[in-house]
């Protein structure tokens, strides 16, 4: 499953592909609260279809009306491209469905060659970040490398923004915890590779959307090298499959590496890796275990959801350490965790 930035993009690739006229629509500023942040896409056809969203709803309907009562023409000022703002008066606001306060800036692009549409998708398939820089007054396009996370920037004579690849999930392990974990990865735009060599494992697993491989997890870790947008999750409980994976992921870049586990069973590991096999203390310190927010888990759903969590407040921005509970609830998670271990094995 693509994250909806790609989707997007696809989407009016094919649509001008098939010689419809289309919108590419990019939510270049906000103010207040607004419901989609700024670098969010959406795109609409001369026929009124949308794919993505900038707001709730109601900013999609006037941009939609605007297509079907005028042609694409009527949303663009010519054939460069248009700026339009929503909710600036109170009465705007709450016309367009807005928080009280919320302003949003949108820029409006007629999609065609110079968009270079093509040329974007292949270096997101490649893991490639990209800077991609519209000029307002010609419509055309220039892109180059550039950061996948930076916020971006409009002036009087070009809209900046920046895009790369989907957020990725290494799972090492194949049982019922990885099964959804992987499920609700991929509903949040995530592409996952699910790892296990030990065959009874995969015999009966399988999920569409989910890369499934028998190599073992070290060599998949060294085969993809996670960038910065790549976390790696194990959850075998067998150090044979384990460590050397996470020694390799903690060397990478990827944003998040973590292996379930009671706090007991994480220590333990966490010092294997320093004694055995020389792992720095500060690196050690990526190491998240055991994985996942503390929500009381009390089944592998559960504990996946936690997992989730942690992984996209990580990737988020925030220092998920300092949100986990340590209490005297502690004893009740490693109860949990170790039951998790015998239903994930």
């Amino acid at each position: 499953m693509e994250d909806l930035d790609t989707t997007v993009l696809r989407t009016a690739q094919r649509w001008q592909a098939e010689g419809l006229a289309v919108v590419l629509v990019t939510v270049a500023r906000t103010w207040g609260s607004s419901p989609r942040p700024p670098g969010s896409l959406m795109a609409i056809n001369g026929r009124g279809e949308t794919v993505g969203s900038v707001s709730g709803g109601c900013i999609e309907d006037d941009l939609i009306h605007r297509i079907r009562e005028g042609g694409v023409e009527a949303a663009l000022t010519g054939a460069a491209p248009t700026v339009l703002r929503y909710g600036i008066s109170a009465d705007q606001a709450h016309r367009f469905g807005l928080p009280c306060g919320g302003t949003v800036e949108l820029v409006l692009e007629r999609v065609a060659p110079h968009s270079h549409l093509d040329e974007l998708l292949t270096a997101c398939e490649q893991r490639q970040s990209t800077e991609r820089v519209l000029d307002l007054k010609t419509g055309n396009v220039t892109l180059h490398p550039g950061r996948r996370d930076g916020v971006p920037q409009l002036d009087e004579h070009t809209l900046t923004t920046y895009l790369g690849p989907q957020a990725r999930l290494i799972v090492i392990g194949a049982g019922d915890l990885s099964r959804f974990l992987s499920q609700m990865a991929l509903s949040l735009g995530f592409e996952v590779f699910v790892c296990d060599p030990r065959e009874e494992h995969r015999a009966s697993w399988s999920l569409p959307g989910v890369t499934l491989t028998h190599e073992m997890p070290d060599d998949l870790i060294l085969r993809l090298k996670p960038d910065a947008r790549t976390a790696v999750v194990a959850l075998t409980h067998d150090p044979k499959l384990d460590d050397l994976a996470l020694i390799d992921a903690l060397q990478s870049d990827a944003f998040y590496v973590g292996a379930i586990g009671s706090r007991r069973n994480s220590a333990t590991r966490r010092e294997r890796l320093r004694v055995h096999f020389g792992i720095p203390e500060e690196m050690l310190d990526r190491l998240h275990g055991p994985a996942g927010l503390y929500i009381a888990s009390k089944t592998p759903a559960e504990i996946a959801l936690s997992i989730m969590a942690e992984v996209v407040a990580v990737k988020n921005g925030i220092a998920s350490k300092a949100s986990k509970q340590i209490t005297c609830e502690d004893s009740c998670r490693d109860y949990l965790a170790s039951k998790a271990e015998t239903l994930a094995s």
